[in-house]
């Protein structure tokens, strides 16, 4: 039963909000959710929009998503069967605030490569 009242707390072992936070920060989570924000999209579409991703790994971050709500998976029944993936209000949420990291770090690069590189210049002296 849910409830209103409960105060969730990510950073305890037992939160049920750890899990959702894990698929919402993994890399593939957050890259089909920053991808649907353009739009539903079938499986492969999806798959060519994010890079490197292996079909495997994609097919359990969508599941994952649409288990948590973020994700609506809408079958239509043409053979062969037509999948696409849309996101719900409450993946439109999450996905904004991905795409608020997403382009911090892009913008960032710069400052991010200077940090990478000066650590393993220090690491390379150790």
């Amino acid at each position: 039963m849910e409830s209103e009242d409960v105060a969730y707390d990510v950073f305890s072992r037992t939160c049920p909000s750890r899990p959702a936070l894990d698929v919402l920060t993994g890399r593939w989570g957050m890259l089909a959710l920053s991808a649907l924000r353009t739009g539903p999209m079938r499986f492969n579409e999806l798959r060519r929009r994010i890079d490197g991703v292996n079909q495997k790994m994609l097919a359990q971050s969508l599941q994952a998503l649409e288990r948590d709500g973020f994700v609506d998976r809408r079958a239509q029944g043409v053979f062969p069967l037509h999948v696409r993936y849309s996101l719900t209000p409450l993946g439109e949420a999450a996905a904004a605030k991905v795409q608020e990291l997403i382009a911090l770090v892009e913008g960032r690069m710069p400052e991010v490569l200077g940090a990478q590189r000066r650590y393993d210049e220090r690491a390379a002296e150790s």
